[in-house]
This record gives structure tokens, C-alpha cells and sequence, in this order.
């Protein structure tokens, strides 16, 4: 057989290919397969209308309440601790002592001088009452009287610098008592009693972190930041109503921690990052949230009012963007171009172009085409958004503000 008459069997072998192909894959997409192959079969679902949350997800750091450095005013030998590592303490309690008893001695001596100078000074109030009177009667010359009263106001000033210097060694001795200033759970100790304390001693004697409550800050694409502003302002207008909740969830988005509310807003973008910063606060009663811990947050912003959803799966992108495979009466798939909206869980909210009520095509998309027949399989509602609560949320790229 010459090569020519072997290009053209193997010429007519692949066109008959074709042919079958065309027919398997493609005859359906214009009408009812041929060959005993009917309309392939779709799941689809309802659009339905319902109230969305919209979420904003950030990542952030849990921060306390308070979180304060105990350290020493005064310089000393700590003689005994009071406190336990880890333990809860409230204002006031004692923490530590410092030998006092320089500060004793101090204080001791600044009485006794006051002493001293309170008696001198009664002594010359004494004598100036009596120069008072011969004054009056020309017995003494009036400079004499004068020179009296200049001794009393100086008397009456060493007093008040005694005083001064009192107190100011009775405030020492109290600070060789060491009070914790809030109440909060503490760290790990910086030194053990027998040491010498320094009241320019950076390490200090122990920290102090209040967590309950504490604070989450996170940080939010700045496109979203007039909508956390907004939710913000909200509350701002109207103080009876709720603040908006903040959630999070473990580092790793699978377990959501607590619940707690948005309380301000940075004043300012962070121009490296784009971003802004937002805090929430969180009671923290069991203190599962950690100073420091790194966790995953959603704001949720604010609620949409009947908005159109469909299952995710139903929204298909393509060249010309985003659309959906539309169920008519006559069981017939047509394109529908749609704008969607946000993402919550399994859900996704059709901005335009969707009505409630439509079926869409949520399973068995890739061998449909507009007008391409098609048999339901199953035709289901769209879940309501308090079964995808457990889920994390997603904004999808259509989302405008």
C-alpha cells in the first residue's frame, strides 16, 4: 500500500473520531442526546432571600488590660517576698518588704529635729508676745520688737522644712513595703529575697498582667476601614444599642474562642502595611485568651437585609466574570451573569442579577452550556446563615463598600 493511500485511511480514521466525540460530548448541549443518551443530570438549588452577616477578618494579638512592672522606689535589702508566681493578686496586697530600718532611722531622726525646732519656735512666739507688750509701753525700741517677729517667721519656716522632711522619710518607710498597684495574675519573680533592690533597677521584682478583661488588637485591610468606622458610629448614635461583636478563633481559623465588642478604631492608616488597627475588648472570665497569644479575628460589621444567596458552588467565573447556570421552566440552563457579594461559610450573597426563588445549577456544571437541556436530580433550598455561624467567613472579591 502506497504511503498517499495510508494518509488517507488514517485521514478518515480520526475525522470518524471527531465525529463520535462530538456526538458523546457536544450533541447534548444543542438538545437531546442522540444515540439513547438523554439530558445529563444537575443538582441545583433555590435562591433564597435571608439577613447576612457581613464579616471583616483580621489577625491579631491578644493584649491585657493592664500590664504593669513592679519594681522598687527605694534602695534596699529585700528580706521577704509575700507572693507566688502565677497567683491572682488585687491592688493593695503586699508583694515584698525591704529592711527598713534605715528608712526607721531616717524618719527618726527628721521627728527629732522637728521636735527640736518646734520647741525654738514656741520659745519665740513666747518672746514675741512679750516684746508685744513693752513695745507698747516704750521699753524696748521698736526695731528690737521687729527683730523678734523676723526670728518667729524664720522659726515657723525650719518647721514647715521639718515637716516636709517627715513626710518625706515616712513615705520612704512605706515604700519599703512593696504593694501591688492592680489587681491582675503574676509572672515569674526577678529576685529572691537576701538580694539588694535598686529603685533604677530595670528587670524589677515581678510583672503584673491583668487579662480579665483583656483586649484584641488586629488589623483590617484599610479598604474596610469606613466600615468599621461605621459600625463604630453606630453604637456612637444610639448607646442602647449593642456594640458589634468581635470574634475570634484560634491561630489556625478551626476553633473559635470568645466573643466579645469592638471599642475604637486607630486615627490612623499604617502606610507600610495598608492597614488599620482595631480593639476589641473581651471579659475573659475563664482566660482562655493569653497575653500575647496570636489569634484570628472577625468583626462583624454589619447585617445585610434580605439578601439574595445561593450555595458558593452555584457562582462560576468566567472571561467575562462571575455568572450562574440559571434553571428554566422547560428544565433548560441559561447563563446568567451575576454580581456576587460577599462570602459567609458555604453562602454566597448575589449582589445583581439573581432574583429569589430561581434554581441554579450547584453540582454537575462542565458539560453545560446556555441552552443545554438538563435533568434535576435533586433540587434543594439554600441553607439559612445560622448553619454556616461555624464556619469561617470569607469576603469575595465583589464586595464594594
Amino acid at each position: 500500500m502506497s504511503g498517499y493511500k495510508r494518509r488517507i485511511i488514517w485521514l478518515v480514521i480520526c475525522l470518524a473520531t471527531a465525529g463520535l466525540v462530538w456526538r458523546l460530548f457536544f450533541a447534548g448541549a444543542d438538545g437531546p442526546q442522540r444515540g439513547g443518551m438523554g439530558p445529563p443530570p444537575v443538582r441545583a438549588a433555590s435562591a433564597r432571600l435571608q439577613d447576612v452577616p457581613h464579616y471583616l477578618d483580621g489577625m491579631g494579638l491578644v493584649q491585657p488590660s493592664s500590664d504593669v512592672l513592679v519594681t522598687s522606689r527605694v534602695d534596699g535589702e529585700i528580706i521577704r517576698l509575700h507572693f507566688t508566681e502565677g497567683r491572682r493578686v488585687e491592688a493593695g496586697d503586699l508583694l515584698a518588704e525591704i529592711d527598713p530600718r534605715p528608712f526607721q532611722t531616717k524618719l527618726d531622726e527628721a521627728l527629732g529635729a522637728l521636735a527640736r525646732d518646734e520647741a525654738q519656735l514656741r520659745n519665740a512666739r513666747h518672746d514675741l508676745a512679750r516684746y508685744a507688750k513693752l513695745v507698747g509701753g516704750d521699753y524696748i525700741a521698736g526695731q528690737q520688737y521687729e527683730n523678734q517677729r523676723a526670728l518667729v517667721r524664720q522659726h515657723e519656716g525650719t518647721v514647715e522644712a521639718d515637716k516636709a522632711a517627715v513626710n518625706a522619710a515616712r513615705l520612704q518607710l512605706e515604700y519599703s513595703r512593696i504593694a501591688a498597684p492592680c489587681s491582675g495574675r503574676l509572672g515569674l519573680k526577678r529576685v529572691d529575697a537576701g538580694n539588694q533592690i535598686k529603685s533604677s533597677d530595670a528587670g524589677g521584682l515581678v510583672r503584673i498582667t491583668e487579662n480579665v478583661p483583656c483586649d484584641v488588637v488586629f488589623t483590617l485591610p484599610e479598604k474596610f476601614a469606613a466600615l468599621a468606622l461605621e459600625a463604630l458610629r453606630e453604637r456612637e448614635r444610639n448607646p442602647q444599642a449593642p456594640a458589634p461583636p468581635v470574634e475570634v478563633w484560634d491561630k489556625d481559623e478551626n476553633n473559635p474562642l470568645a466573643v466579645g465588642e469592638l471599642v475604637s478604631i486607630d486615627n490612623q492608616i499604617d502606610i507600610t502595611t495598608n492597614t488599620i488597627k482595631l480593639k476589641a475588648r473581651f471579659a475573659n472570665n475563664d482566660e482562655i485568651l493569653y497575653p500575647n497569644q496570636f489569634v484570628a479575628a472577625r468583626l462583624r460589621a454589619r447585617t445585610l437585609k434580605d439578601a439574595v444567596t445561593v450555595p458558593a458552588s452555584a457562582v462560576q467565573i468566567g472571561m467575562r466574570g462571575a455568572y450562574v447556570y440559571v434553571v428554566d421552566q422547560g428544565n433548560t440552563v441559561r447563563v446568567r451573569e451575576v454580581a456576587p457579594g460577599i462570602s459567609v461559610g458555604a453562602l454566597s450573597v448575589i449582589d445583581r442579577g439573581l432574583q429569589a426563588g430561581e434554581i441554579v445549577v450547584t453540582d454537575g456544571v462542565d458539560r453545560l452550556r446556555d441552552g443545554t437541556a438538563v435533568t434535576l436530580a435533586s433540587v434543594s433550598e439554600t441553607p439559612g446563615v445560622a448553619r454556616q455561624e461555624n464556619t469561617r467567613p470569607t469576603d469575595s472579591p465583589g464586595v464594594s463598600l
